[in-house]
């Protein structure tokens, strides 16, 4: 039998500090990969953690009142290129929570998170996350498919709720010192790391891997969507551009063009075919046909700019569409 080094059980609580540092106490020892986010007004943080370190992978189990955090490959050590499996065992996860690209993992969720990816994670009361750590190469290795953020559920994967029940078991020793010795949790650390990397041969050799929902795609949609009802609301403004689609998204100009390329769009041409499907529905409506006035309110800054894009975009002018729609019209 494979006996790895022995694996010593480290533990670690916000109770051994002062409450006015236990914030960046926190962020040192659980979570130098992250930005952890100041807490609201007048609240403390009370968080405790437990590390098992092997010599390819680390297991952790941690518990803590609500906080934030952020993450971006900026964050990440140099050397320190894991991904990580989590079992959000209590509590509940909301992350890239702005508008309309929220989403919420609940107790018994199984995720495989991917710390270089940006994200804002934000962990409700009370919530308890237990997790392997593998190195990067070995899961994309394992899975077959660059990992990202991504969800696993039963129906996904016969493994998953095996990894889970694992995940939890371990969780639980480790939260109790004294229960085993540091051989035994070794070995229980190389068998966690073994059943994890199963369960993602496991996702890639079924063709599974391509059918999981990808958090950083779903972002994307996300954007994609709170832009285009931005659009809607605003397309009479004729200053409207790019900087004021992604402040009202909550997002970067770059995450912004990143959600519109995923779609095979840029995020001006999205808007001007929005302006330009207005205007046309608007000339078919009209009584009298002012294409000054038609441009001016589906915010285009002139009417001869307005006239050639809708030619081009329509085949003929405004006039010669509305000449037509008023032809078309029942008596």
């Amino acid at each position: 039998m494979h006996n790895p080094p022995p694996c010593v059980l480290e533990h670690w609580s916000s109770r051994e500090v002062d409450p006015a540092v236990r914030l960046p106490y926190w962020h040192d020892v659980a979570h130098n990969w992250v930005d952890v986010q100041p807490l609201s007004s007048g609240a403390e943080l009370e968080a405790s953690w437990s590390l098992l370190r092997g010599q390819d992978c680390f297991f952790g189990t941690k518990r803590s009142t609500a906080y934030e955090m952020r993450t971006h490959a900026r964050h990440v050590p140099p050397g320190e290129d894991m991904v990580v499996l989590s079992l959000l065992e209590a509590g509940h996860l909301d992350f890239n929570a702005a508008p309309g690209q929220g989403h919420r993992a609940g107790a018994g969720t199984l995720g495989l998170y991917a710390p270089q990816q940006e994200g804002a994670y934000r962990w409700s009361q009370h919530a308890r996350q237990t997790y392997v750590a593998l190195p990067r190469r070995a899961v994309w290795e394992a899975l077959g498919r660059q990992p990202g953020n991504v969800l696993l559920t039963p129906g996904q994967c016969a493994l998953a709720p095996l990894l889970g029940s694992q995940l939890s078991h371990l969780g639980r020793l480790a939260r109790a010192p004294g229960t085993l010795t540091d051989e035994d949790f070794a070995v229980l650390l190389d068998a966690t790391r073994t059943l994890a990397l199963l369960m993602l041969r496991n996702l890639g050799r079924e063709g599974l891997a391509s059918d999981l929902p990808d958090l950083h795609e779903s972002l994307h949609a996300g954007r994609h969507a709170a832009a285009l009802r931005h659009m809607e609301q605003q397309a009479h403004r004729v200053a409207l551009d790019v900087a004021d689609i992604a402040r009202a998204v909550g997002c970067s100009r770059t995450r912004l063009y990143e959600a519109f390329a995923a779609q095979g769009q840029t995020v001006m041409g999205a808007l001007r075919e929005l302006r330009l499907q207005r205007a046309r529905r608007g000339i078919e409506q009209s009584l009298r046909l002012h294409v000054g006035a038609v441009a001016w309110h589906c915010g285009f800054a002139s009417a001869s700019d307005f006239s050639k894009l809708f030619r081009a975009r329509f085949g003929c002018t405004p006039t010669d569409w509305y000449r037509q729609a008023l032809a078309n019209r029942p008596d």
